[in-house]
């Protein structure tokens, strides 16, 4: 029977998606490691405790601002608690991977940016800069600078606390494309909160089957049509198709996240 025990907390509030369906293909490759369970947050309120040790927290839609009251005191209060539990010495570390919605929730709770509205949806996929930070960060190992990544979202995280951040510890590892045609701040796209918790605008569980399969369906690309333009359409398409793009960031940043925190948790299990 495994030891270690992951939990993933399900931000998706009952919308469907892609997403939960690659994060659960990537635990299961390590399931021999732990036991895992999914919790509904949105829907059901549910979270887990900290008698999980690994935490993958999805994406999801709406604004990050938004709460029923209920759901997202529960969320920010498990949050504080594994933050809390990891600054105290001599305990195995709880490792926390935020996605998406999730991202700009925490990114909002330690204060590091402004998260605010775009001026238009972000959709697609896109390049990826790497700081220098980020070139040294071990999840992101095998990756080209750029990188490309999944990107769908009307929020973003933008003007750094860089004082908050480096009060914390706190790294900006990704920002967003380098856009010289428009005025715009870059937004960030990673956050290494803690050397226990990580954090990605984009959606590192994308994996091109699932996302050609998603932008195939007939209404689906025709709202795209609609909305995005034929040209960003087919470079979308084009993209999913090419091994070095959003298949490598798939085969990458969770799957090393997941290996390098069973590696980290086992060895603090081995007695002296």
């Amino acid at each position: 029977m495994p030891s270690l025990r992951l939990a993933i907390l399900d931000m998706y509030d009952n919308e469907p998606n892609q997403g939960m369906r690659c994060i659960q293909e990537i635990v299961s490759r390590f399931e021999q490691h732990y036991e895992w369970k999914v919790f509904d947050v949105r829907g059901k309120a549910e979270v887990p405790g900290m008698d999980f040790d690994i935490f993958i927290s999805t994406g999801g839609p709406g604004s990050p601002h938004d709460g029923d009251g209920n759901w997202d005191v529960k969320y920010y209060k498990w949050l504080e608690e594994a933050w809390a539990w990891n600054q105290k010495p001599g305990r195995p570390k709880k490792h926390v991977f935020f996605i998406c919605h999730s991202f700009q929730m925490a990114v909002k709770h330690f204060a590091l940016a402004e998260v605010s509205k775009r001026k238009s949806m972000s959709f697609g996929t896109f390049r990826c800069h790497m700081t220098d930070a980020g070139a040294c960060e071990p999840n992101f190992e095998g990756l080209p600078n750029p990188f490309f990544i999944a990107d769908f979202r009307d929020w973003q995280c933008i003007q750094p606390n860089l004082e908050r951040i480096d009060e914390m510890g706190a790294e900006i590892l990704a920002l967003e494309k380098i856009r010289p045609h428009v005025p715009l701040e870059r937004a960030i796209m990673a956050i290494r909160f803690s050397p226990e918790m990580l954090g990605t605008q984009f959606h590192p569980e994308a994996d091109p089957d699932g996302m050609l399969l998603h932008f195939m369906d007939p209404k689906r690309k025709a709202q795209i049509l609609d909305e995005h333009g034929e040209e960003k359409y087919l470079r979308m398409i084009k993209h999913l198709n090419d091994s070095d793009k959003i298949g490598l960031t798939h085969e990458i940043v969770l799957p090393l996240f997941l290996h390098r925190a069973v590696g980290l948790l086992q060895a603090d299990c081995v007695p002296a």
